[in-house]
């Protein structure tokens, strides 16, 4: 029996990417998911064939007020909200010097301010629970430095330290807190910078070291992982999805030795 029978799940950036695949696979293991994101997606509607009690929130992370309301009506609709994951995040950057203000307020805003607002929404119903597991999808990205990342990597630096306070502050009330740090996933949101350079894409790959691109389905398992009872010791951790990416520097050694 899934560990996530009866749970309720709100999950944002649920239309598309590591969001709509992290809402599949806690529809899959038994959950009512309460998706929200910006934009409305026909392929939400498989979360709804494996869990048809779940529902859609068309609302931008950034609205405070309109993610209150979500976790209002999932509370009086279900009675609970057991499960948050923070997946809606926008891609965009540049040199410093080459940056405009409002790209900076943008990203910031989209990535940190709305898994900051996405936590408040539902933690006075986690607190009241004296339960709750908040899982934050920040990036590799937000553990070292990438040309030209500037304001992204910033603003998943500070999702994982939001998620570290979160812990902190919340823990002996019941409430853990975890960031995702996926490395280079194969979703819309990326396709969008690599389709544009193409010989970025074949360093990404050159350097993760199983050699691709990772899929959504593979944060998916972390998250669920994140969700069940099998993490209930587990607070305050960043756990790295990257195919190695992060492991160190290749450069040849190995197929010079014939090894691969």
């Amino acid at each position: 029996m899934s560990q996530l029978k009866n749970k309720v799940a709100i999950v944002t950036g649920a239309a598309s990417g590591i969001g709509l695949a992290c809402a599949r696979r806690y529809a899959t293991e038994g959950a009512t998911v309460i998706g929200v994101d910006r934009n409305m997606s026909s392929a939400w509607a498989s979360v709804e064939v494996l869990a048809p009690a779940s529902r859609f929130h068309q609302v931008d992370v950034t609205d405070g007020a309109a993610q209150k309301v979500v976790a209002a009506d999932t509370l009086n609709e279900f009675g609970a909200i057991d499960i948050l994951l923070t997946a809606a995040g926008l891609g965009d950057g540049g040199p410093v010097g080459m940056l405009d203000e409002d790209v900076w307020d943008r990203v910031i805003d989209v990535n940190l301010k709305g898994t900051f607002l996405s936590i408040k929404a539902v933690l006075d119903v986690m607190t009241a629970q004296r339960s709750g597991s908040i899982i934050t999808i920040a990036s590799v990205e937000g553990l070292n430095g990438t040309e030209g990342g500037s304001v992204y990597n910033a603003s998943k630096g500070g999702v994982v330290m939001l998620s570290k306070n979160v812990a902190i502050d919340y823990g002996r009330m019941g409430i853990r807190c975890n960031a995702i740090c996926p490395g280079f996933i194969d979703t819309p949101l990326l396709n969008d910078v690599m389709d544009l350079m193409p010989e970025l894409k074949a360093d990404v790959i050159r350097e993760t070291k199983v050699g691709r691109l990772g899929q959504p389905e593979e944060i998916a398992g972390a998250a669920y992982f994140l969700a069940s009872d099998d993490s209930s010791y587990v607070t305050g951790h960043t756990l790295v999805v990257d195919g190695g990416y992060t492991a160190g520097h290749s450069h040849g050694i190995v197929q010079m030795l014939g090894l691969v």
